[in-house]
């Protein structure tokens, strides 16, 4: 079972800048994808940001590319996702997700098995 325990959420205004951290036990597999999701009320949870634990390799989605940047720290068992520029439909409960790194890792709920109780992120304009 893995655990993943997210922390950092908080609200600020427009143009502002959050980090989120993850702190999970998915390293003790090889390898795994590790995502950030998000979910604003009314609507779908959609992918944000993933990266490998192994490679290092990120995918970000359109919507946040340039602004928001995920990293890991190996020693700690964390992800991080930094968000800069922040905007107010940036406004969400972000989630994190675990599966295993089978060599892609893909932005697609359907793909994690592991969720995070989630973090909220109010950004007001």
């Amino acid at each position: 079972q893995v655990r993943l325990a997210e922390s950092g959420g908080d609200s600020v205004q427009a143009g502002g800048s959050l980090r989120l951290s993850c702190a999970t036990s998915a390293y003790g597999i090889s390898s795994a994808c590790m995502a950030w999701f998000r979910q604003a009320p009314g609507k779908e949870r959609e992918g944000v940001a993933v990266i490998s634990t192994g490679t290092g390799t990120t995918r970000y989605a359109d919507s946040v590319r340039g602004r928001f940047t995920m990293s890991r720290d190996n020693a700690k068992n964390t992800v991080y996702l930094h968000m800069n520029s922040l905007k107010p439909e940036d406004t969400a409960m972000y989630y994190c997700a675990a599966a295993r790194d089978y060599g892609v890792c893909y932005l697609a709920r359907s793909y994690y098995g592991s969720w995070g109780q989630g973090t909220q992120v109010t950004v007001s304009s």
